[in-house]
């Protein structure tokens, strides 16, 4: 018991728990875009089922490592590649990002979500919570595989899961307000989880790409619109009453 509070140990869960808050960004968003489709009274209920069946998705994958770690074994090879069950995963889960984020922005721009009469079209509870559990899969493999290189102990493992879905529920609801009310947030929000689409079908197909080069273009787009936003807002419009006069007609009595 001594063994797991030394302090190499204290270090990989803080530095597990880091990153296992960064990789749940794009879980945070994904979630927050498919709740913000429900009614007002729906969503927080929507947002702790789906965050609770990350954590237990990510603790059910580090109970059964040796299961996780047989996914890496290759099953069959397609034009000199092997393919193993992780890349299964992957593959598939990636195309359903792309195809969902794809689906999302056409939605948004076109206004697909309103009928002739401006209301929103109605979305069932349980296709929503349906749609997060099929990317808690994938984002939860992504995740325990990464936590496996970097923490000796699966309690180490298990406790930065729960400290880290603990504080993407506490700001869960902030982040999905603040996306809701900035539409600019929320396109820039799907373009990237169609990037993370790509990365993971690109993951699928053998090809590794780095995750701090998507998370660091994801980090700059941010705080450049994060400016853009503070600008607008402190942008006066202007009156243009004021800025044009417009002088009624001289009678012809009165002209020179």
């Amino acid at each position: 018991m001594t063994e797991l509070f030394s302090p190499e140990n204290l270090i990989a869960l803080l530095t597990l728990t880091a990153l296992e808050i960064v990789l749940g960004i794009d879980n945070i968003i994904f979630l927050s875009i498919l709740t913000a489709k429900l009614p007002i009274e729906e969503r927080a209920k929507a947002r702790r089922l789906g965050l609770a069946g990350a954590m237990l998705m990510r603790i059910g994958l580090l109970l059964a490592l040796s299961w996780v770690m047989r996914l890496t074994t290759p099953l069959f090879a397609v034009l000199g590649h092997d393919i193993s069950g992780r890349n299964i995963i992957l593959l598939v889960g990636g195309a359903f990002l792309i195809g969902k984020s794809t689906y999302e922005i056409h939605d948004k721009l076109e206004g697909a979500e309103e009928h002739e009469g401006g209301s929103k079209r109605r979305v069932s509870f349980a296709s929503i919570i349906a749609q997060i559990m099929v990317l808690d899969i994938v984002f939860s493999l992504d995740s325990v595989i990464t936590a496996v290189g970097m923490a000796q102990h699966v309690e180490i493992m298990i406790a930065a899961v729960v400290v880290a879905v603990g504080v993407m529920m506490l700001f869960a609801r902030a982040v999905g307000d603040f996306v809701e009310r900035h539409p600019t947030i929320k396109m820039l929000a799907l373009s990237f989880l169609l990037l993370i689409g790509v990365m993971l079908v690109s993951e699928g197909l053998g090809k590794h790409i780095e995750k701090g080069y998507l998370y660091f273009a994801m980090a700059f787009s941010f705080a450049v619109e994060m400016i853009n936003i503070r600008v607008r807002k402190k942008a006066k419009p202007v009156d243009l009453r004021q800025t044009y006069v417009v002088e009624p007609p001289v009678p012809p009595s009165k002209r020179p």
